[in-house]
């Protein structure tokens, strides 16, 4: 994705709503989707419409107890990530975001692992339990450098989330854990959450096993297509007509079998809507800015 697009969006988002003051329905609604995407990844059993009753109408669902529970956990650490941008990224953040979601459903939540594991399907090995604070000690001094010298946002999101999840410093949590600790980076630079779900599984694990073994550039690129989507999302509920949220055989200027290309090439921002993809005639004009492409291609 050509960040000059997503760029571009995040301006105009920004005109209308700092993220800090998103209405209050607005920002439930992203915390319930990103609580779903991350709790699903890891087995978590409540669909979507289940997650949305428990967060944001209030009611009961027939499912797990621990699965309920990190659910509404998961959602107050999500929702806490505004009031923790401001503040650095420490080994006591980690800790802290560990325990609030896994409090009552691991018996180590906010702990580190004691012994030495190994990553299911990973090539590399996790360095031993004694070795975790250390490395996490040197993750989070290199994060602050690599911040203060300016690094892409998009670049040092990837490194910072694949070093995490390389460093698997608990028992189990770390890849919910690392996704609301990137979520925190894009926050402190001003730009909106990324949701991973299951839609994403086998790329997002591909990304990170290719960054793992020193090729980041499918992870940056996997993390600036997540964000357009956020962006789209966003601005579907806050913009104006121009950016309501449309199947792609609204458009005219190509046609829906071009644009679908153009989305899964990474170029044109697209958002999945029960298995059709949507844009918006803003993601479209810029799109059309950025390539120079003009005209019907049917």
């Amino acid at each position: 994705m050509e960040e000059k697009i997503i760029v571009s969006l995040r301006d105009v988002l920004l005109t209308r709503r700092p993220l800090e003051d998103l209405p209050e329905i607005v920002w439930e609604r992203v915390g319930a989707l990103n609580t779903w995407g991350t709790n699903a990844m890891e087995g978590n059993t409540l669909t979507l419409p289940e997650v949305q009753t428990v967060l944001l109408d209030n009611q009961s669902v027939n499912r797990p107890v621990n699965d309920v529970l990190e659910t509404i956990q998961h959602q107050k650490a999500f929702k806490g990530l505004l009031q923790r941008r401001s503040q650095p990224i420490t080994l006591t953040t980690v800790l802290e975001l560990h325990e609030m979601v896994f409090k009552g459903v691991f018996v180590d939540a906010g702990q580190w692992r004691t012994y030495n594991v190994t990553i299911r399907g990973a090539k590399h090995t996790s360095p031993r339990a004694e070795k975790v604070v250390p490395r996490l000690e040197k993750w989070t001094k290199e994060y602050a450098k690599r911040d203060l010298a300016g690094e892409s946002v998009f670049t040092l999101g990837a490194w910072m989330h694949q070093e995490f999840e390389s460093i698997h410093p608990f028992r189990d949590g770390n890849g919910r854990v690392g996704r609301l600790l990137l979520n925190l980076h894009f926050l402190k630079h001003n730009w909106p959450p990324v949701h991973v779900s299951m839609t994403v599984k086998k790329p997002y694990y591909r990304h990170l096993e290719n960054a793992g073994e020193g090729s980041s550039k499918g992870l940056v690129s996997f993390l600036e297509m997540l964000t357009a989507q956020s962006l789209l999302d966003l601005l579907d509920q806050l913009g104006t007509k121009e950016d309501e949220l449309k199947p792609l055989k609204a458009f005219d200027t190509y046609s829906p079998k071009y644009l679908s290309i153009r989305i899964r090439a990474g170029e044109l921002p697209g958002v999945l809507v029960k298995g059709d993809w949507h844009t918006s005639r803003r993601a479209l004009k810029v799109y059309q800015e950025v390539f120079g492409r003009n005209g019907t291609e049917k």
